[in-house]
Protein backbone atom coordinates (compact mmCIF):
# COMPACT_ATOMS: atom_id res chain seq x y z
CA UNK A 1 0.00 0.00 0.00
CA UNK A 2 1.52 3.31 -1.00
CA UNK A 3 2.19 6.06 1.50
CA UNK A 4 0.04 8.49 -0.48
CA UNK A 5 -3.03 6.30 -0.02
CA UNK A 6 -2.46 6.12 3.72
CA UNK A 7 -1.95 9.89 4.02
CA UNK A 8 -5.03 10.60 1.93
CA UNK A 9 -7.24 8.74 4.39
CA UNK A 10 -7.12 11.76 6.70
CA UNK A 11 -8.40 15.26 6.05
CA UNK A 12 -6.18 18.28 6.56
CA UNK A 13 -7.55 18.67 10.09
CA UNK A 14 -6.59 15.06 10.94
CA UNK A 15 -10.12 13.65 10.88
CA UNK A 16 -10.83 10.40 9.05
CA UNK A 17 -12.15 10.80 5.51
CA UNK A 18 -11.52 7.37 3.92
CA UNK A 19 -10.84 3.96 5.42
CA UNK A 20 -8.96 1.80 2.92
CA UNK A 21 -6.37 0.25 5.23
CA UNK A 22 -5.29 0.23 8.87
CA UNK A 23 -1.66 0.36 7.78
CA UNK A 24 -0.11 3.61 8.97
CA UNK A 25 -3.28 4.78 10.75
CA UNK A 26 -2.30 6.45 14.03
CA UNK A 27 -2.91 4.48 17.22
CA UNK A 28 -5.01 7.34 18.57
CA UNK A 29 -7.32 7.09 15.55
CA UNK A 30 -7.71 3.33 15.92
CA UNK A 31 -8.39 3.68 19.65
CA UNK A 32 -10.95 6.39 18.94
CA UNK A 33 -12.77 4.12 16.49
CA UNK A 34 -12.75 1.23 18.98
CA UNK A 35 -14.09 3.44 21.77
CA UNK A 36 -16.79 4.76 19.48
CA UNK A 37 -17.61 1.20 18.38
CA UNK A 38 -18.02 0.00 21.96
CA UNK A 39 -20.60 2.73 22.46
CA UNK A 40 -22.77 1.06 19.80
CA UNK A 41 -22.50 -2.47 21.22
CA UNK A 42 -25.65 -3.88 22.78
CA UNK A 43 -26.24 -7.31 24.38
CA UNK A 44 -27.92 -9.94 22.24
CA UNK A 45 -31.67 -9.57 22.64
CA UNK A 46 -31.50 -5.88 23.53
CA UNK A 47 -32.74 -3.13 21.22
CA UNK A 48 -29.90 -2.19 18.80
CA UNK A 49 -28.24 1.20 19.12
CA UNK A 50 -30.07 3.68 16.91
CA UNK A 51 -29.70 7.36 16.07
CA UNK A 52 -30.54 9.93 13.41
CA UNK A 53 -27.02 11.35 13.26
CA UNK A 54 -26.67 10.49 9.55
CA UNK A 55 -30.17 11.54 8.49
CA UNK A 56 -29.90 13.06 5.02
CA UNK A 57 -26.73 11.15 4.14
CA UNK A 58 -26.70 8.42 1.48
CA UNK A 59 -24.42 5.38 1.55
CA UNK A 60 -23.87 3.15 -1.49
CA UNK A 61 -22.70 -0.44 -0.98
CA UNK A 62 -20.86 -1.46 -4.15
CA UNK A 63 -19.81 -5.12 -4.02
CA UNK A 64 -18.11 -6.93 -6.88
CA UNK A 65 -17.40 -10.02 -4.77
CA UNK A 66 -19.91 -12.13 -2.83
CA UNK A 67 -20.56 -11.11 0.76
CA UNK A 68 -23.16 -11.76 3.42
CA UNK A 69 -21.91 -10.58 6.82
CA UNK A 70 -19.98 -7.53 5.64
CA UNK A 71 -22.61 -6.20 3.24
CA UNK A 72 -25.52 -6.77 5.62
CA UNK A 73 -23.68 -5.26 8.58
CA UNK A 74 -22.71 -2.14 6.59
CA UNK A 75 -26.34 -1.79 5.50
CA UNK A 76 -27.66 -2.20 9.04
CA UNK A 77 -25.00 0.18 10.35
CA UNK A 78 -25.98 2.94 7.93
CA UNK A 79 -29.71 2.49 8.48
CA UNK A 80 -29.36 2.44 12.26
CA UNK A 81 -27.68 5.84 11.99
CA UNK A 82 -30.53 7.19 9.88
CA UNK A 83 -28.82 7.16 6.47
CA UNK A 84 -30.35 6.08 3.19
CA UNK A 85 -28.73 3.00 1.64
CA UNK A 86 -28.30 1.86 -1.96
CA UNK A 87 -27.03 -1.69 -2.59
CA UNK A 88 -25.41 -2.67 -5.90
CA UNK A 89 -23.91 -5.98 -6.93
CA UNK A 90 -21.76 -6.29 -10.03
CA UNK A 91 -24.06 -8.75 -11.79
CA UNK A 92 -26.92 -6.27 -11.41
CA UNK A 93 -25.08 -3.09 -12.37
CA UNK A 94 -24.08 -1.40 -15.61
CA UNK A 95 -20.45 -2.33 -14.87
CA UNK A 96 -21.26 -5.69 -16.51
CA UNK A 97 -21.89 -3.77 -19.74
CA UNK A 98 -18.39 -2.32 -19.68
CA UNK A 99 -18.91 0.68 -17.45
CA UNK A 100 -15.82 1.25 -15.32
CA UNK A 101 -15.89 1.41 -11.56
CA UNK A 102 -15.11 5.11 -11.71
CA UNK A 103 -17.99 5.77 -14.09
CA UNK A 104 -20.32 3.89 -11.75
CA UNK A 105 -19.07 5.96 -8.83
CA UNK A 106 -19.40 9.23 -10.75
CA UNK A 107 -22.99 8.35 -11.66
CA UNK A 108 -23.90 7.62 -8.03
CA UNK A 109 -22.00 10.66 -6.81
CA UNK A 110 -24.19 12.79 -9.09
CA UNK A 111 -27.18 11.30 -7.27
CA UNK A 112 -25.84 12.71 -3.97
CA UNK A 113 -24.19 9.60 -2.57
CA UNK A 114 -21.96 10.68 0.32
CA UNK A 115 -20.06 7.48 1.06
CA UNK A 116 -19.12 4.44 -1.00
CA UNK A 117 -18.57 1.09 0.67
CA UNK A 118 -16.65 -0.98 -1.88
CA UNK A 119 -15.51 -4.60 -2.06
CA UNK A 120 -13.41 -5.50 -5.07
CA UNK A 121 -11.19 -8.41 -6.07
CA UNK A 122 -8.61 -6.19 -7.75
CA UNK A 123 -5.96 -4.48 -5.62
CA UNK A 124 -5.73 -0.73 -6.14
CA UNK A 125 -9.32 -0.10 -7.22
CA UNK A 126 -10.32 1.49 -3.91
CA UNK A 127 -7.33 3.81 -3.88
CA UNK A 128 -8.16 4.89 -7.43
CA UNK A 129 -11.75 5.66 -6.46
CA UNK A 130 -10.73 7.52 -3.30
CA UNK A 131 -8.31 9.67 -5.29
CA UNK A 132 -11.03 10.72 -7.73
CA UNK A 133 -14.23 11.29 -5.74
CA UNK A 134 -15.48 14.75 -4.83
CA UNK A 135 -13.96 16.33 -1.70
CA UNK A 136 -17.05 15.74 0.43
CA UNK A 137 -17.30 12.02 -0.48
CA UNK A 138 -15.80 9.16 1.55
CA UNK A 139 -14.67 5.70 0.42
CA UNK A 140 -14.68 2.75 2.82
CA UNK A 141 -13.17 -0.64 2.13
CA UNK A 142 -15.35 -3.69 2.59
CA UNK A 143 -12.44 -5.90 1.51
CA UNK A 144 -9.79 -5.32 -1.15
CA UNK A 145 -8.36 -8.36 -2.94
CA UNK A 146 -5.90 -10.06 -0.56
CA UNK A 147 -4.64 -6.66 0.61
CA UNK A 148 -6.86 -5.40 3.41
CA UNK A 149 -10.18 -5.56 5.23
CA UNK A 150 -9.93 -2.71 7.73
CA UNK A 151 -13.32 -2.95 9.43
CA UNK A 152 -12.68 -6.66 10.00
CA UNK A 153 -9.36 -5.75 11.61
CA UNK A 154 -11.14 -3.25 13.86
CA UNK A 155 -13.87 -5.67 14.91
CA UNK A 156 -11.26 -8.32 15.64
CA UNK A 157 -9.34 -5.87 17.83
CA UNK A 158 -12.55 -4.84 19.59
CA UNK A 159 -13.44 -8.47 20.28
CA UNK A 160 -9.99 -9.15 21.72
CA UNK A 161 -10.20 -6.10 23.98
CA UNK A 162 -13.68 -6.96 25.23
CA UNK A 163 -12.44 -10.31 26.50
CA UNK A 164 -8.87 -9.44 27.52
CA UNK A 165 -9.12 -5.75 28.48
CA UNK A 166 -5.62 -5.15 27.13
CA UNK A 167 -3.38 -5.58 24.12
CA UNK A 168 0.07 -5.35 25.70
CA UNK A 169 1.35 -8.71 26.90
CA UNK A 170 -0.96 -10.81 24.74
CA UNK A 171 0.13 -13.65 22.47
CA UNK A 172 -2.00 -13.81 19.31
CA UNK A 173 -1.74 -16.70 16.85
CA UNK A 174 -3.18 -16.22 13.35
CA UNK A 175 -3.52 -19.69 11.85
CA UNK A 176 -4.12 -20.97 8.32
CA UNK A 177 -4.07 -19.34 4.91
CA UNK A 178 -2.02 -16.26 5.75
CA UNK A 179 -0.70 -15.78 2.20
CA UNK A 180 -4.10 -14.98 0.66
CA UNK A 181 -5.81 -13.41 3.68
CA UNK A 182 -6.78 -9.73 3.77
CA UNK A 183 -8.22 -10.43 7.23
CA UNK A 184 -4.80 -11.48 8.55
CA UNK A 185 -3.14 -8.38 7.09
CA UNK A 186 -5.63 -5.98 8.67
CA UNK A 187 -5.58 -7.82 12.00
CA UNK A 188 -1.78 -7.58 11.96
CA UNK A 189 -1.90 -3.84 11.27
CA UNK A 190 -4.44 -3.23 14.05
CA UNK A 191 -2.93 -5.45 16.73
CA UNK A 192 0.66 -4.41 16.05
CA UNK A 193 -0.30 -0.73 16.27
CA UNK A 194 -2.26 -1.36 19.48
CA UNK A 195 0.74 -2.91 21.19
CA UNK A 196 0.42 -6.68 20.90
CA UNK A 197 4.03 -7.80 21.27
CA UNK A 198 3.72 -11.51 20.47
CA UNK A 199 2.07 -11.80 17.07
CA UNK A 200 2.44 -15.18 15.37
CA UNK A 201 1.61 -16.32 11.87
CA UNK A 202 1.09 -20.06 11.79
CA UNK A 203 0.74 -21.88 8.47
CA UNK A 204 2.10 -24.60 6.23
CA UNK A 205 4.94 -23.27 4.04
CA UNK A 206 2.72 -23.03 0.94
CA UNK A 207 0.32 -20.69 2.77
CA UNK A 208 2.96 -18.46 4.36
CA UNK A 209 3.28 -14.89 3.01
CA UNK A 210 6.41 -13.46 1.44
CA UNK A 211 9.32 -12.80 3.77
CA UNK A 212 8.97 -9.02 3.51
CA UNK A 213 5.40 -9.12 4.85
CA UNK A 214 4.13 -9.24 8.44
CA UNK A 215 7.14 -7.52 9.96
CA UNK A 216 7.43 -8.15 13.68
CA UNK A 217 5.52 -11.46 13.57
CA UNK A 218 7.15 -14.76 14.40
CA UNK A 219 6.62 -17.51 11.82
CA UNK A 220 5.58 -21.04 12.75
CA UNK A 221 5.21 -23.92 10.31
CA UNK A 222 4.16 -26.26 13.12
CA UNK A 223 0.74 -25.83 14.68
CA UNK A 224 1.87 -26.98 18.11
CA UNK A 225 4.56 -24.30 18.48
CA UNK A 226 2.26 -21.61 17.11
CA UNK A 227 -0.53 -22.39 19.58
CA UNK A 228 1.68 -22.82 22.64
CA UNK A 229 0.44 -20.51 25.43
CA UNK A 230 -1.51 -18.28 23.03
CA UNK A 231 -4.11 -15.92 24.49
CA UNK A 232 -5.95 -15.53 21.19
CA UNK A 233 -6.28 -18.11 18.41
CA UNK A 234 -7.50 -16.57 15.16
CA UNK A 235 -8.36 -19.22 12.59
CA UNK A 236 -8.51 -18.18 8.94
CA UNK A 237 -10.56 -19.41 6.01
CA UNK A 238 -8.90 -21.22 3.13
CA UNK A 239 -9.16 -18.65 0.31
CA UNK A 240 -10.05 -21.06 -2.49
CA UNK A 241 -11.03 -18.24 -4.83
CA UNK A 242 -7.48 -16.82 -4.71
CA UNK A 243 -5.69 -20.11 -5.42
CA UNK A 244 -4.99 -22.13 -8.52
CA UNK A 245 -6.66 -25.52 -8.66
CA UNK A 246 -3.35 -27.30 -8.06
CA UNK A 247 -2.70 -25.25 -4.92
CA UNK A 248 -5.91 -26.13 -3.08
CA UNK A 249 -5.29 -28.07 0.12
CA UNK A 250 -7.19 -31.33 0.48
CA UNK A 251 -9.86 -30.92 3.14
CA UNK A 252 -9.36 -34.07 5.22
CA UNK A 253 -5.58 -33.89 5.04
CA UNK A 254 -5.56 -30.21 5.93
CA UNK A 255 -7.81 -30.77 8.95
CA UNK A 256 -5.65 -33.67 10.11
CA UNK A 257 -2.57 -31.42 10.15
CA UNK A 258 -3.94 -27.92 10.69
CA UNK A 259 -7.54 -28.05 11.91
CA UNK A 260 -8.26 -26.60 15.33
CA UNK A 261 -9.57 -29.37 17.56
CA UNK A 262 -10.30 -29.33 21.27
CA UNK A 263 -7.07 -31.26 21.90
CA UNK A 264 -4.97 -28.76 19.95
CA UNK A 265 -6.68 -25.79 21.59
CA UNK A 266 -5.49 -27.20 24.94
CA UNK A 267 -1.97 -26.11 23.90
CA UNK A 268 -3.07 -22.49 24.24
CA UNK A 269 -3.75 -20.81 27.56
CA UNK A 270 -6.80 -22.13 29.45
CA UNK A 271 -8.62 -18.82 28.99
CA UNK A 272 -7.66 -18.43 25.32
CA UNK A 273 -10.36 -17.18 22.97
CA UNK A 274 -11.04 -18.61 19.51
CA UNK A 275 -11.86 -16.35 16.57
CA UNK A 276 -12.77 -16.86 12.91
CA UNK A 277 -13.84 -14.22 10.35
CA UNK A 278 -16.26 -16.61 8.63
CA UNK A 279 -17.52 -18.21 6.52
CA UNK A 280 -16.09 -21.24 8.29
CA UNK A 281 -15.14 -24.48 6.61
CA UNK A 282 -16.10 -26.75 9.49
CA UNK A 283 -14.10 -29.92 9.62
CA UNK A 284 -11.32 -28.32 7.56
CA UNK A 285 -10.12 -25.25 9.48
CA UNK A 286 -11.95 -25.79 12.73
CA UNK A 287 -13.93 -28.49 14.50
CA UNK A 288 -17.56 -27.69 15.24
CA UNK A 289 -17.08 -28.46 18.92
CA UNK A 290 -14.49 -25.66 19.04
CA UNK A 291 -16.40 -23.21 16.82
CA UNK A 292 -19.48 -23.60 19.02
CA UNK A 293 -17.59 -24.17 22.27
CA UNK A 294 -17.18 -22.03 25.39
CA UNK A 295 -13.93 -20.39 24.22
CA UNK A 296 -15.37 -19.27 20.89
CA UNK A 297 -16.11 -15.56 20.40
CA UNK A 298 -17.05 -15.95 16.74
CA UNK A 299 -20.61 -14.73 17.26
CA UNK A 300 -19.30 -11.75 19.22
CA UNK A 301 -17.23 -10.85 16.16
CA UNK A 302 -20.37 -10.78 14.02
CA UNK A 303 -22.22 -8.57 16.51
CA UNK A 304 -19.23 -6.25 16.80
CA UNK A 305 -19.13 -5.89 13.02
CA UNK A 306 -22.25 -3.72 12.99
CA UNK A 307 -20.95 -1.59 15.87
CA UNK A 308 -17.59 -1.02 14.18
CA UNK A 309 -19.19 -0.11 10.86
CA UNK A 310 -21.54 2.30 12.62
CA UNK A 311 -18.52 3.93 14.26
CA UNK A 312 -16.62 4.24 10.97
CA UNK A 313 -19.60 5.68 9.09
CA UNK A 314 -20.31 8.13 11.91
CA UNK A 315 -16.64 9.12 12.05
CA UNK A 316 -16.22 9.87 8.35
CA UNK A 317 -19.61 11.46 7.72
CA UNK A 318 -20.08 13.57 10.85
CA UNK A 319 -16.51 14.92 10.71
CA UNK A 320 -17.09 16.53 7.31
CA UNK A 321 -17.25 20.30 7.18
CA UNK A 322 -20.71 21.17 8.43
CA UNK A 323 -21.41 17.63 9.64
CA UNK A 324 -23.55 15.01 7.90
Amino acid sequence: MSGSVMTDQLRADGSLRHLLTLEGLPRTQIERLLERSQGFVRPLGATPAMSRSLAGATVANLFTEPSTRTRVSFELAAKRLGAQVVNLEVQLSSRVKGESMLDTVYTLQSLHVDAFVIRDAEAGVLGLVAANVAPHVSVLSAGEAHVSHPTQGLLDALTVYQRKQRFEGLAVAMVGDIRHSRVARSAWHALHTLGVGDLRIVAPPALMPERDEFAGCTRHTQLATGLKDADVVMMLRIQKERMGQGDLPQGAAYFAAWGLTRERLALARPDAIVMHPQPMNRGIEIASEVADGPQSVIRDQVRNGVAVRMAVLAEVLTSRAGGA
